[in-house]
């Protein structure tokens, strides 16, 4: 709904809120007379509504997006009744909010599980600001955002943290506490934001919510999805990395169900798991509404619709463009129906009809990239773009001659080249690939022909670690000795950690660390910087920080 800009001079909180309440998610509290306009309903909230927290994310120069859901029971959105709830939110150029500059309202409503996206304009360029919501007596905890820079303008610095893959069962998320103590201007999440798997965890706190279907492993109904996302919005630590940045999000399959494509079930269903088209279609809608109703979002959702446009375009400035893709919803089925989607090499080469992205996203992306006059430009996205061979481990007795994991880049090969081929003849200024999905980190340069060292890269790729998602630690040690051989273009590789990146954009370098845990075992762990490499201005490439 519209917002106003409030005049100066405001009155002043009784309650400040500090950096510390802020990165701890704070509790609700109860405080009458808060806010000044009075909820349209008469009290339709008997209990502290606010348990998922609060998140910003899409941020423009004058605008971000708002977010909260409501809740009574977070496993069970039919516990918060049929009615619509009136929520105010408020924002305010200082912690204290003795400066608001903009208060609006919206109407949560029960067919999007009282979920809130209060699109909020008329903000400045570039600045931080801090926000709250209310309903009747409850207000919300405060989050921290920031608006982007002016289209004009000419930054000197933006840090970026990158985030993806957080399966709740396989342990904490202690990473995400380093998170929120950084200093970032904006969080990419790049996927597997929850897992559709059935309850079973070493932790006794951490099994999954019970899907409606029990014995299938996997998601299939609203209120299953539904209850998984608040599940993993419970945690505090999340919050707290919510509530400390604005967030922009993409999806991989995990958020519906592991390597699907398109509409295409994963591969290695069969029987009362196995769904066609028209079945995964209704699981998809599930699985879409659901996203939505858990993020901050700008695009509105049709409710029980399978499609959802989530591919979108950022700019900061003129120093960073940032192209966030959605290679699952339009993808063609992975190559070769192999399980797992492991197979020959050659069965990504040779997927002339393949895509990822969607002939139309594919003409966004490249128009995105050949306009753009940012001095940074990058494609932010879920899977390897490098080309990776991996010993035959489906064949531990056989493992040469390699293999390849065709649900990313190396199944779909020459859509691949179209891309780098394009970054390399349109002369693309320092193009940046983003990636995750894989639970490890690894740093590479981007070449069209894959093994001649000799030619230019046309990129660099940055693939983030998980927050928490298993590695297979046995692959660890064996990746390390093989890739010079296998993979000479990856300058980086660890399997052994969780964490996430931590981005440093200046005009001159693009400095990325790793920032890992060595523990998922305990909610706290400290966060340390194992490794940090770097790409220069007009030289792509990777040259170690």
């Amino acid at each position: 709904m519209t917002s106003a800009i409030e005049p100066p001079g405001y009155p002043a909180l009784a309650r400040p809120f500090g950096r510390r309440m802020l990165l701890v998610g704070g509790a609700a509290v109860a405080v009458g007379g808060l806010l000044d306009v009075r909820s349209a309903h008469a009290e339709p909230v008997r209990r502290d509504p606010f348990g998922l927290g609060v998140a910003s994310g899409d941020p423009l120069p004058e605008g971000v997006v708002l977010w909260t859901r409501l809740v009574a029971d977070p496993y069970d959105a039919a516990s918060m009744d049929r009615r619509a709830v009136h929520v105010e939110w408020e924002v305010a150029a200082d912690e204290r909010f003795s400066r608001v500059v903009q208060r609006g309202s919206e109407i949560a409503r029960p067919e999007l599980a009282h979920s809130v996206h209060a699109d909020v304009c008329g903000l400045r360029p570039g600045r931080d600001y801090w926000y709250r919501f209310r309903t009747g007596r409850y207000v919300s905890p405060v989050g921290r955002t920031r608006t982007a820079p002016a289209a004009a303008a000419e930054p000197g610095r933006l840090r970026f943290g990158v985030v993806n893959c957080q399966d709740w069962q396989n342990g904490y998320w202690p990473a995400y506490r380093g998170l929120a103590a950084e200093d970032l201007d904006v969080v990419l999440h790049l996927g597997d934001y929850i897992y559709e798997y059935d309850p079973h965890s070493r932790f006794p706190d951490r099994r999954h919510t019970t899907p409606q279907t029990p014995g299938l492993d996997q998601l299939s109904t609203l209120p299953d999805y539904r209850a998984r996302h608040a599940q993993y919005k419970t945690d505090p630590a999340l919050q707290a990395a919510h509530a400390a940045f604005p967030w922009i999000v993409t999806w991989d399959d995990h958020e519906t169900e592991n390597n699907y494509a398109g509409l295409v079930d994963e591969v290695d269903d069969t029987g009362a798991r196995h769904q066609d088209a028209a079945q995964f279609a209704r699981q998809r809608a599930a699985a879409y509404q659901a996203y939505y109703e858990h993020m901050p979002l700008r695009q509105p959702i049709r409710p029980g619709s399978a499609d959802y446009r989530l591919y979108r375009r950022f700019e900061f400035g003129d120093l960073v463009r940032l192209n966030v893709l959605d290679t699952r919803q339009y993808r063609t089925d992975q190559a070769g129906n192999h399980p797992d989607d492991f197979g020959p090499i050659a069965d990504g080469l040779g997927n002339t009809s393949g895509t990822l992205t969607g002939a139309a996203q594919e003409r966004w992306l490249a128009h995105g990239l050949t306009s753009s006059r940012a001095r940074w430009n990058v494609v932010a996205q879920q899977v390897m773009m490098s080309q990776i061979r991996f010993p035959n481990f489906l064949d531990p007795q056989h493992p040469l001659p390699p293999i390849a994991n065709l649900d990313q880049w190396d199944g779909y090969d020459p859509a691949r080249a179209r891309l780098l081929t394009l970054l390399r003849d349109a002369r693309v200024s320092n193009p940046v690939v983003l990636a995750g999905d894989i639970h490890s980190s690894w740093f590479s340069d981007l070449r069209i022909t894959r093994d001649d060292l000799h030619e230019a890269p046309v990129a660099v790729e940055f693939t983030a670690t998980s927050v928490s998602s298993d590695f297979p630690i046995a692959f660890d040690g064996p990746l390390k000795a093989l890739n010079p051989t296998l993979n000479p273009h990856v300058r980086y590789f660890d399997g052994s950690k969780r964490g996430y990146l931590r981005m440093t954009v200046d005009r001159e370098r693009w400095v990325t660390d790793a920032r890992t845990v060595d523990t998922i075992a305990t909610r706290d762990a400290p966060v340390s910087t194992t490794a940090s490499w770097a790409t220069v201005n007009g030289t792509p490439g990777l040259v170690p920080a």
